[in-house]
């Protein structure tokens, strides 16, 4: 069973963020160029929020507001969903769909080491089907060595 370990050691752990203060603008230019769907908001180490494309398409589209004069403090989500690393692919998949977010910031002891997306989620457990399909194809075939 695939844990969030697991993901992040062949993911990596790259966190993109931004800080409360900026405007949703310099966000979305953040967003663009890293090819994400959100940002982590962090106020210096700590985490505060989560910014995404669905927070922009609610809370400054759908108002008629600019994202040049609006900071992110404004539109973040502040109730965050976030998992421990040792927790499973299915235990994460079900705390999304649950709370309907798509990406969920990594804690260990109260720091943040890494960002999973839902692609993340599903791309592991692919593999990990992909994997057992192997294994029982292997076994039922009877091609196998043994020790």
């Amino acid at each position: 069973m695939n844990t969030v370990k697991q993901i992040l050691e062949t993911k990596g752990n790259q966190i993109w963020s931004v800080n409360p203060n900026e405007t949703v603008y310099n966000a979305l230019e953040i967003m663009s160029a890293k090819e994400t769907g959100a940002l982590v908001v962090m106020d210096r180490d700590k985490l505060v929020g989560i910014l995404s494309e669905r927070d922009y398409a609610r809370k400054v589209i759908l108002k008629g507001a600019s994202s040049l004069k609006t900071s992110v403090r404004d539109i973040m989500t502040t109730k965050v969903a976030y998992v421990t690393s040792e927790k499973t692919v299915e235990e994460c998949m079900a705390l999304m769909t649950n709370k309907r977010c798509r990406h969920l910031p990594v804690m260990d002891d109260n720091q943040l080491i890494g960002v999973l997306s839902i692609g993340d989620l599903v791309k592991a457990s692919i593999a990990q089907k992909e994997f057992l399909i192997h294994q029982l194809e292997t076994y039922i075939s009877g091609d196998f060595t043994t020790a």
